[in-house]
């Protein structure tokens, strides 16, 4: 699996104007839903939120994958945003969170979401990697980034 088989170009913020978890959160809900008909922002906003309630999902490093399932979604979607400045996003490391890949998948899709979320983690494990997230200017950039890394497994 690729990561674009479920990430388009459409669906990267480059910079986030939220400054908080709450606030992040319910701007990338916002952002999907407003691109994708079978989404509710709210909806997904709660489903967001349930899941970091759990667990903080962001993995340290200054990356976070913010994740659940979704009734009436027919497919795996992602979206990717970045913060220049970070977001305290209770990440297992204590510092503070910059790129995040929020990922919704249907309900009945367990062994695809796995697999989805061990890509995007795999990915982003690599240090020049994510400088070169940061480092991308415009949300085609940061696109052809991704692009160029998911080509190379």
């Amino acid at each position: 699996m690729k990561i674009t088989d479920f990430l388009s170009p459409g669906m990267v913020i480059p910079e986030l104007q939220g400054r908080n978890k709450h606030a992040v959160l319910r701007e990338m809900a916002e952002w999907m839903a407003a691109r994708m008909e079978s989404m509710k922002a709210d909806g997904l906003f709660q489903v967001l939120l349930d899941r970091e309630k759990i667990s903080s999902t962001a993995i340290g490093e200054g990356v976070a994958i913010p994740h659940g399932k979704i009734a009436g979604v027919e497919r795996i979607s992602g979206a990717f945003a970045r913060s220049s400045g970070g977001v305290d996003f209770d990440s297992l490391d204590g510092g503070l969170t910059h790129l995040f890949f929020v990922l919704v998948a249907p309900e009945d899709s367990a062994a695809d979401h796995l697999k989805a979320l061990a890509r995007i983690s795999r990915l982003l494990k690599d240090p020049a990697f994510r400088a070169r997230l940061m480092a991308g200017k415009t949300a085609q950039e940061i696109f052809a980034t991704i692009l160029e890394e998911d080509d190379k497994f």
